[in-house]
């Protein structure tokens, strides 16, 4: 069985959705027999990368206060820590994301996609680390085992699997998808947000069962 999971590393539910989906995943019985596969979204495909304060940036793009939005920013570290991940407040800043993606892809075609997903996520919400600077995204590609200069070269030639990523989001807009995380069973059943792994659990024991059933 396959489970796609749209996600964007500057999405602090996302962050949340991938741990709670693991966690939902690992009380599955059939566990083993599931290929997860990362797909790309952006949440803000015009953002420039630069200094911003991802809250000050947020809070301006819906309409809040900073305060509103701070306290959104609390909410999710609350429930990153219920899930045991660490969640930093204040130090992100706001950008784009593509090159990160790409280089997720890029982490794919070596078998390293999972690796490099979690080293991105941990930069970005518990080290504050920025996932816009190239040598930082350089340094957590070499972390999850990829080659440095093959990494390099990627993030060097802006359309190296830059047809993935859009081809990826081409298909979560065809499923439906208006935001993330977005979880895909079989290409059968979908489950969006930030759901408990009790109802992840259930999700895989339906799409198991009506895969067994076909």
């Amino acid at each position: 069985m396959r489970v796609e999971i749209w996600t964007d590393v500057a999405c602090p539910w996302c962050y949340v959705g991938r741990a709670r989906f693991d966690r939902g995943l690992a009380a599955f019985e059939h566990r083993d027999e599931v290929e997860v596969v990362h797909r790309s979204f952006e949440l803000n495909p015009q953002a420039e990368n630069g200094t911003v304060p991802i809250i000050d940036a947020v809070a301006a793009q819906y309409g809040r206060t900073r305060e509103q939005q701070v306290a959104r920013e609390e909410q999710a570290a609350a429930m990153a820590r219920e899930v045991g991940l660490d969640f930093r407040i204040g130090g992100r800043v706001f950008g784009n994301t593509f090159d990160v993606h790409r280089l997720i892809h890029f982490a794919r075609s070596h078998g390293r996609q999972a690796e490099m997903m979690d080293l991105a996520f941990r930069a970005n919400f518990a080290q504050e680390r920025s996932i816009y600077d190239q040598e930082t995204l350089v340094t957590l590609a070499v972390e999850a085992g990829l080659d440095e200069s093959s990494a390099r070269k990627v993030l060097g030639d802006p359309t190296a699997f830059a047809d993935d990523v859009r081809a990826d989001e081409r298909l979560a807009a065809e499923l439906g998808a208006g935001g993330v995380p977005f979880f895909v069973l079989n290409r059968r059943y979908g489950v969006s947000g930030v759901q408990s792994p009790e109802t992840f659990t259930r999700a895989l024991e339906q799409a198991w069962a009506d895969r067994a059933a076909a």
